[in-house]
């Protein structure tokens, strides 16, 4: 077998899932219920975040907080301030990739 396989989560609770992480990137698998999300931080690469399902909320550097629905790609640069959250009551779920992958 040449390929690997990975196995995302699936379903409405809470989920942060380091799927791959190697030299060149790092998939991440995020599911946020409602009032949930990451604690704000500094972006530590450039961030291509997909909404899968659901309605994201983010605030980016001093922006205001922006709302984002399913079939949505962000590119956050890297070093950028964010505030992920899901306000709403649907489930929110994300792919979010970071390449280059960030130094440990």
């Amino acid at each position: 077998m040449i390929e690997q396989v990975f196995k995302l989560a699936e379903g409405n609770g809470k989920a942060i899932e380091k799927i791959l992480f190697d030299e060149n990137v790092q998939y991440l698998h995020m599911v946020f219920p409602q009032n949930e999300g990451l604690p704000e931080h500094f972006s530590n690469s450039n961030v291509y975040m997909t909404v899968v399902r659901g309605r994201l909320s983010i605030g980016l550097g001093g922006q205001e907080i922006r709302e984002y629905t399913s079939g949505t790609l962000l590119k956050i640069p890297f070093n950028t301030k964010m505030n992920v959250r899901n306000l709403h009551v649907d489930t929110l779920e994300l792919i979010v990739i970071k390449a280059p992958a960030p130094e440990k």
